[in-house]
C-alpha cells in the first residue's frame, strides 16, 4: 500500500493505536506491546484505506450470502486482550482455529519467536489464501495457514502449548484438548446461553477451569461445531428480533402478538457502573427462557423499544410474553463514575407478571451477587454433577457450569 508524503506513516498510526491500547489496559505486558508494534496491521486488509486499518473498528474482509460476516480483522482492542489471556512464550507451539486476516497469526508468530511454531486453520480456501498474502506481505514465514474444519484442530504439529479460537465457539469439542499439552492453554470466546465470553482455560482435576473472562462478541464457528441461533422476527412492520440459543425454540407469530399490548416499564432503582453491566449477565441467564432482544431503526426511533445497547439488550420470554432490560443514566456527582439506572420493559398478555420476574432476578443480583467471584468449567459431558444455585449448559461434548462463590471463599 502507498503512502502519499503528506500521510502519516503506517509505523505512526500503528505507535498511536498500541499507546491508545495500552491506556485502555487492553495492552498490559511488554511482549504484548513489543508484537503489536512490530506487526504491520495494514498489511492484512488490503484494499482499507490505512486510517481504518489502524482504526479501533473491526475490518469485515469476507462477507457473507446472509448479510452477515463471513470473516474480520477483529478489533485490536480484542485481539490485545486474548493475546494477554492466552501468554504466548518463546518457543511454544500454537495452534488458531480461524485464521481470518493472518494478522493474529503473525502477532503469535511474534510472540512464539523462530524457536516456536503457528498453525493456523481456517474452514474457508478464499480465507486461508487471504492469509497467506498478508503474512506473505508480512515476511512471517513461520506461520502454516491450513484449510479444514477447525473443530478437529489439526494433530499434524500437535501437540500445542496454546490453543486459540478466533470464531465464537458454542462448546469445547476432544480434538482441541487432545492436542493440548498438559499445561497448555485454551482461549476461546465461548458461547453459553447466548452470552460470549472469551475465556482462558487450563486443566485442573480432569477438567477444563477459566483463568479470566473477557466480554466479547465473535463471528460464530461454522462445520462440524456450528450450532445455530435461531432468530425469531417479531413484526413484520418494525424490526424487532429475538435470538435464542441452547436449543432453545419459540414461536414467532405468537410472540409477535405480544406487541399488540401495551408496554409494562418499571424502573428498579438499581443502579451499576459500566463495568458491572456485562457481570450480572449470567446470573439472567439462570432464568427460564433467557434471549437476547435485537432492535434496529424504527424499533427504537420510534421508543417501541429502548434496549441497553445500540445492538439490544438480555430478554426473557415466556410463551405469549417477553421482557427485557433498560437503562438511563443515573445522576453522579463531579467526577463520580459513570451509571445507569436498571429498569425491565414488557409486552404480551402477562406482561407485568415477566416484567416483575425479570426485575426480582436483578434485585436478588443487587442484594446478593455484586461481590460474587464468576469463573466457568467444562466438563466432559456425563462426567460433572449438577450444581445447584448456578448455571448449567449441556452442550454436545462438555457440560458447562459457571460458578459463584464469595471472593477468598
Amino acid at each position: 500500500m502507498s503512502i502519499d508524503a503528506g500521510q502519516v506513516s503506517p509505523a505512526e498510526l500503528r505507535n498511536t493505536m498500541v499507546d491508545q491500547l495500552v491506556k485502555w489496559r487492553s495492552v498490559r505486558t511488554a511482549r504484548v506491546e513489543a508484537a503489536m508494534r512490530a506487526v504491520p496491521r495494514h498489511l492484512f486488509v488490503p484494499g482499507v484505506p490505512i486510517e481504518k486499518a489502524y482504526a479501533h473498528d473491526g475490518v469485515v474482509t469476507h462477507p457473507g450470502t446472509d448479510g452477515r460476516p463471513r470473516s474480520m480483522a477483529s478489533a485490536p482492542a480484542v485481539v490485545a486482550q486474548m493475546l494477554e489471556q492466552l501468554d504466548v512464550r518463546p518457543g511454544h507451539r500454537v495452534l488458531e482455529i480461524g485464521a481470518g486476516t493472518g494478522y493474529n497469526a503473525a502477532l503469535l508468530a511474534h510472540l512464539a519467536g523462530p524457536d516456536g511454531q503457528v498453525t493456523t486453520i481456517d474452514i474457508d480456501d478464499d480465507v486461508v489464501e487471504a492469509a497467506r498474502r498478508g503474512l506473505a506481505a508480512a515476511r512471517c514465514d513461520n506461520v502454516q495457514v491450513v484449510c479444514g474444519d477447525g473443530e478437529y484442530g489439526h494433530p499434524d504439529h500437535a501437540p500445542y502449548d496454546r490453543l486459540i479460537v478466533t470464531a465464537g465457539a458454542w462448546d469445547i469439542p476432544p480434538a482441541w484438548t487432545d492436542q493440548l499439552t498438559r499445561d497448555g492453554r485454551i482461549v476461546v470466546p465461548l458461547r453459553v446461553r447466548g452470552l460470549t465470553r472469551s475465556v482462558a482455560l487450563e486443566r485442573q482435576n480432569g477438567f477444563l477451569q477459566s483463568q479470566s473472562m473477557q466480554y466479547c462478541g465473535f463471528i460464530p464457528m461454522r462445520g462440524a461445531g456450528h450450532c445455530p441461533e435461531p432468530t425469531l422476527k417479531l413484526s413484520d412492520d418494525i424490526k424487532v428480533y429475538l435470538r435464542l440459543d441452547d436449543r432453545q425454540s419459540a414461536d414467532a407469530q405468537t410472540l409477535g402478538r405480544a406487541l399488540d399490548h401495551p408496554a409494562c416499564h418499571i424502573w428498579l432503582g438499581v443502579t451499576a457502573g459500566e463495568e458491572e453491566l456485562g457481570h450480572f449477565e449470567f446470573w439472567l441467564a439462570t432464568m427460564d427462557g433467557f434471549c437476547r432482544l435485537l432492535a434496529q431503526g424504527d424499533a427504537v426511533d420510534k421508543g417501541l423499544v429502548k434496549p441497553m445497547y445500540l445492538w439490544g439488550s438480555m430478554a426473557v420470554f415466556d410463551h405469549d410474553t417477553f421482557a427485557y432490560l433498560t437503562m438511563r443514566e443515573a445522576p453522579r456527582a463531579n467526577n463520580a463514575q459513570r451509571t445507569f439506572e436498571l429498569g425491565v420493559c414488557a409486552y404480551g398478555p402477562r406482561g407485568r407478571e415477566l416484567a416483575d420476574r425479570l426485575a426480582d432476578q436483578i434485585r436478588r443480583w443487587d442484594r446478593d451477587g455484586r461481590s460474587l467471584t464468576t469463573w466457568i468449567e467444562v466438563h466432559p459431558a456425563g462426567t460433572a454433577p449438577n450444581a445447584e444455585g448456578v448455571l448449567v449448559a449441556d452442550k454436545q461434548h462438555t457440560r458447562v457450569i459457571v460458578r459463584t462463590a464469595r471472593p477468598g471463599s
